[in-house]
């Protein structure tokens, strides 16, 4: 915990050393929290909060009302939510902040987001993609049509991948048109609309400005209703790629939340080009990680997932250069490329969910269980960070059926060969007798 002195040290001065503290920490947000006495600094470090200094009360008014004046706030509006950004230098730092108001009983609470677009301009190589993932993300981005969606809950990277893949595309004979809320990242070369609401100027309103503009690719920030869904998915049909994401967790509950916002079923099937869901998991850090026994549970999770007897996996130590054993983030993903099997059975308003979600992860697609238990035996990442990203429990019913089904199939095929074996040892017999006779 850091201690300022306030009776020497400015408000102005305070507040600066606290972003540029975060940001050197490679912070994701700062969480000012008014509580009754005192005004508590939080600092989200590779997922975790950690407590970073105390505010008096006395000091907590004119604290909030410097940030709100960086973010060009209403600085007298202390009843309603606001939102700002924080766009500069600070102490030599080139910064790009958002910022969030919200009124509470104790008092207004700060939440200041920094942006990191370093991962983003390093290209789609450096989001962490396994070799088979990788490989279907570039074929899905080579589709000259199509809708591609990226989805996960609120904080999960999908921004990155999306600026990513925007880099990757972003050549000089192609006409990229983007539609958010907010702009996150600024490229050169692409036309980025920023989203109003208070004029009417909304996500399905530009969409259909859009699809005048001669575009090749159009990304959509975020699809949040039915009509935007709708709009995006026939743009996709006309001879357009579309990038979007949505709020859900894999690929399944994705095209379930799609025809859920009543988009047509035979528009679904011949739009969907694939889906990329994704969680962050925090990184072993790489110098006091330790190889440590599986339990019992774990044993059956790797047996009963990848299929193998895992005894020893890494996990997180503590040195002076990082934060309790981990460094870092990185994404586990679920990469689904949609078949003709798929498209056919979407086209069905019959098609159970369970029948949807056998044809689904029999496609050869690598769950997000799957993918986080590979990151775990490559010393990535532990398995209690998978274990807390993704409900590993609820998933095991379906890798005991999955299983049953692969080990009848390997006990048919183990069958064949012992009766290949027997012909043709049958018939090497009789080509050597033949040959003794001569």
């Amino acid at each position: 915990m850091v201690t300022f002195d306030f009776t020497t040290t400015p408000i102005v001065d305070a507040v600066n050393q606290i972003i540029v503290h975060a940001a050197k920490q490679n912070a994701s947000d700062i969480h000012f929290d008014p509580r009754e006495e005192n005004l508590v600094v939080r600092i989200r470090i590779d997922g975790a909060l950690q407590d970073y200094t105390i505010v008096p009360k006395q000091y907590e008014r004119n604290l909030v009302t410097r940030i709100k004046l960086l973010a060009n706030m209403n600085i007298t509006e202390t009843r309603l939510p606001q939102d700002g950004a924080i766009k500069g230098k600070i102490q030599d730092l080139d910064l790009d902040m958002r910022v969030s108001t919200l009124p509470t009983n104790m008092g207004e609470k700060v939440v200041i987001r920094i942006l990191d677009y370093s991962r983003s301009l390093q290209g789609i190589e450096s989001l962490g993609f396994s070799k088979d993932n990788f490989e279907k993300l570039k074929k899905m981005i080579q589709v000259p049509n199509g809708i591609i969606l990226i989805t996960g809950a609120t904080g999960t990277g999908k921004s990155t991948t999306v600026y990513s893949i925007l880099q990757q595309l972003n050549k000089e004979d192609i006409n990229i048109i983007t539609v958010e809320d907010p702009i996150e990242m600024s490229i050169a070369g692409i036309n980025q609309v920023q989203v109003n609401s208070e004029i009417g100027l909304d996500f399905a309103r530009v969409l259909r400005s859009i699809l005048r503009q001669d575009p090749n690719i159009i990304l959509i920030g975020e699809i949040r209703d039915s009509e935007t869904a709708k709009i995006a998915v026939r743009a996709s049909i006309t001879g357009h790629l579309v990038l979007s994401t949505i709020h859900t967790n894999n690929s399944l509950s994705t095209i379930e939340r799609l025809l859920d916002m009543d988009v047509e079923r035979y528009l679904l099937s011949s739009a969907l080009t694939g889906i990329i869901s994704q969680k962050l998991v925090r990184v072993l850090c790489p110098k006091c990680k330790k190889l440590v026994p599986t339990t019992p549970y774990q044993r059956e999770i790797f047996k009963t997932v990848l299929q193998k007897d895992v005894t020893q996996i890494y996990a997180p130590s503590k040195c002076e250069e990082c934060h309790h054993g981990y460094k870092g983030r990185i994404a586990i993903q679920e990469v689904l490329m949609i078949n003709d099997q798929i498209r056919d059975a979407l086209n069905d308003p019959n098609l159970k969910k369970e029948q949807l979600r056998k044809l689904v992860y029999k496609s050869d697609v690598t769950t997000l269980l799957q993918d986080g238990l590979e990151k775990v035996l490559e010393g990535t990442t532990s398995f209690e960070e998978i274990y807390k990203a993704i409900e590993i429990d609820d998933d095991l019913d379906y890798y005991d059926e999955a299983v049953k089904e692969i080990a009848i199939k390997n006990e048919t095929s183990t069958q064949n060969n012992s009766l290949e074996d027997d012909i043709l040892s049958a018939a090497n017999q009789k080509q050597k007798e033949e040959t003794e006779l001569i």
